[in-house]
């Protein structure tokens, strides 16, 4: 009879620096499980790729598991795939970081299970053509892609049975093109209507068929509503035991089909990921625009025909979108050339494994995980950044003033000495956008702006799981709220999240008035701007391991001058952060805190493992007040805090004045 090869695979991941009680509880509910339940039938062939430090930790902490996998690995039961060592999305790192990235995982998996890897998982299955040459030279012979790939470059669905060939510069790769309707069904639709779909596609002896599946491992106990599912009430067990028994079926791994197959022809795919990246990738209001057209052509019965034309943006679009995802993207490639120019003896691997840190994913972007949104995976990020920079200027100091750095048509002027690095932004606010700390290896000024997201427009909907009577749903399908959220919470900032963001308001006017500096000529640390009919200028300096603000004032009318700072501490709201005049405990920083009188306020945190000290001359008046983002994960929509927003106030006086703030970093 006709029959189909089922490639299944699964991805695992987890964000390097992500907190041990969240992987420990992704094991609990996924990972161990599945590993588990998947062991007891040797004859079911699967594919599994694990990022690098999640693998690291599993096989620390868990290594009962992962010996049995290694058994499943010996048995030609289970395939490995390798990919990106700390999960970067290939196409956005440097070609000598990719091959050394692809060959770093591809090292821990030999070392752990004794084989290397011939077919990877792009990450995100973002898709660039520049990165064939890479792969080829780390011996990856195959990855797995979206069919929505294939559907933008033209192929009919029911082509998309079969591996394909492709090229760049004359280098080879075979393309496995992902079933969405199987994505869509594995674990969410029963198990017995799944391998009544995956017997439909069965093929002939002549053009043998196969259903591919590969998707993350996560959405197996994970996502809401799985582990009861998939584990409790067996769905994984009622599958597997079904496709067993099912005489068309044949589980096989990725590279015994490629090997006993033909490829089904050449293909060129055009730069994209899978289609809800084409959503999450573009501005809001087109976001907006981009829904309205699906749910059109939806509602029309037109859409399964033109769905390869109705493309959003592409991953690289979050750089555009957010000012910190660029700003630390473009900070990670000036580094990484600093780490390629050095001496090969100069050169540690303690520099490259920062470097690969530095550029994992998650914290780049947002979709449908907080990403970008959860200050701890910015932090992780940043971390591994600070940590190389005090390396590299150990090993060999940089020659840094001013440029472009993240191409935005503003220079950035970077001031430093062996303890701190400030980063001005030479734009109409003059604002500190970069603060780092070298011995707390932390940026304070990683904040991010409160934007309208397209999805904010779910805030007025139920927050009902909508499960559907003949499966569970998707967590793309869901609408849920893990906090209390309001409208109102998602208000966008009309200003940027930075340090010394400055506003002046005249003593017979409610407006507020921007400085709009302008670099004084022959300085590079000193701004000029016009504020209540006057002058004022802003001069910025790292004096050892702080960082001095001097501000000077000419007006001819009196008035109220304020400036904001927005400070990243990594206590958040947790109970160890706190603020402290005077050795004065006055509160954490989730709590609105208002002086009328400061001169020195102390920041203390207990995650940081240190503390700011922020002193104002003379005293002003402070109002400091946490700030939260709204965003949506799988569990629903949360709010997170990401800095804690400062805001000094003085009334100045007609005529001249001047006023100082110093910001100093501590261990604690």
């Amino acid at each position: 009879m006709s029959t189909v090869s089922l490639l299944l695979g699964v991805h695992a991941h987890q964000p390097a620096g992500n907190f041990p009680e969240v992987v420990d509880e992704a094991h609990r509910k996924s990972y161990g499980p599945f590993l588990r339940t998947v062991h007891r039938y040797p004859e079911f062939r699967f594919a599994i790729h694990f990022s690098g430090w999640l693998l690291e930790f599993l096989l620390a902490h868990y290594p009962d598991d992962m010996a049995l996998l290694a058994e499943m690995v010996a048995r030609r039961q289970a395939e490995l795939f390798g990919g990106g060592d700390m999960e970067p999305v290939l196409a956005s790192i440097p070609a000598r970081d990719r091959v050394g990235q692809l060959n770093a995982l591809a090292d821990r998996l030999e070392r752990a299970f004794g084989q290397r890897p011939h077919g990877a998982w792009l990450t995100e299955r973002v898709w660039e053509a520049t990165v064939v040459p890479s792969l080829e030279d780390t011996g990856v012979e195959f990855v797995t892609v979206d069919d929505y790939h294939f559907l933008c470059a033209g192929r009919e669905l029911g082509e998309l049975r079969g591996y394909f060939t492709t090229e760049e510069e004359g280098r080879r790769l075979d393309l496995f093109p992902i079933s969405e309707q199987l994505r869509y069904r594995i674990p969410f639709a029963p198990a017995d209507e799944t391998v009544r779909y995956i017997e439909s596609l069965a093929g002939t002896e002549e053009l043998p068929a196969a259903a591919i599946y590969f998707d993350d491992i996560e959405k197996f106990g994970i996502w809401p509503e799985t582990y009861e599912w998939v584990f409790e009430r067996k769905w994984l067990e009622q599958f597997i035991e079904g496709v067993l028994a099912s005489p068309a079926i044949r589980t096989r791994h990725f590279r015994e089909f490629r090997r006993d197959t033909r490829t089904r022809g050449i293909v060129y795919l055009p730069t994209t990921s899978y289609m809800e990246m084409g959503e999450w990738s573009l501005p809001a209001a087109r976001a907006d625009d981009f829904a309205a057209l699906i749910a059109q052509e939806k509602s029309q019965g037109r859409y399964d025909r033109f769905k390869p034309f109705l493309r959003g943006g592409i991953w690289r679009g979050f750089f555009s979108r957010y000012t910190e995802a660029n700003w630390m993207h473009k900070r990670m490639l000036a580094l990484s050339a600093r780490v390629a120019a050095l001496p090969a003896a100069t050169r540690t691997d303690s520099m490259i494994a920062l470097l690969y840190r530095g550029q994992a994913n998650d914290a780049y972007w947002h979709g449908l995980f907080g990403g970008l949104y959860l200050p701890h995976l910015r932090r992780a990020v940043w971390n591994a950044l600070i940590a190389l920079e005090a390396e590299l200027d150990a090993a060999q100091p940089a020659d840094r003033d001013a440029e472009d750095v993240d191409l935005d048509g503003h220079e950035e002027v970077f001031l430093h000495s062996s303890k701190l690095l400030a980063v001005v932004r030479d734009d109409a606010e003059a604002a500190v956008i970069e603060l780092s700390s070298y011995p707390l290896r932390h940026n304070f000024g990683d904040t991010l702006m409160r934007r309208r997201e397209h999805y904010h427009g779910k805030l007025a909907q139920s927050a009902e799981a909508h499960v559907r009577n003949e499966g569970i749903a998707s967590a793309h399908d869901r609408v849920a709220f893990r906090h209390a959220v309001t409208l109102a919470d998602a208000e966008p900032d009309d200003r940027p999240r930075a340090l010394f963001v400055d506003r002046f308001q005249p003593a017979d006017s409610q407006a507020l008035q921007a400085p709009h500096y302008r670099k004084v000529v022959n300085t590079t640390t000193e701004f000029a701007g016009t504020i209540g009919g006057g002058s004022m200028r802003k001069r910025y300096a790292v004096e050892e391991g702080r960082l001095v603000v001097r501000y000077r004032f000419d007006v001819p009318q009196a008035g109220r001058f304020r400036t904001e700072i927005n400070l990243a501490m990594p206590s958040c709201d947790g109970f160890l952060g706190r603020y402290s005049i005077a050795g004065d405990v006055r509160g954490g920083f989730g709590q609105p805190l208002a002086v009328t009188a400061l001169t020195s306020l102390l920041l203390e945190d207990g995650v940081l493992g240190g503390n700011l000290l922020v002193q104002c001359e003379p005293a002003c008046e402070l109002d400091a007040r946490p700030l939260h983002t709204v965003s949506q994960s799988e569990a629903g929509f949360e709010k997170i805090m990401q800095a804690a927003a400062l805001t000094l106030a003085w009334q100045i006086p007609i005529g001249s004045s001047e006023f100082v703030v110093t910001l100093t970093p501590a261990r604690g």
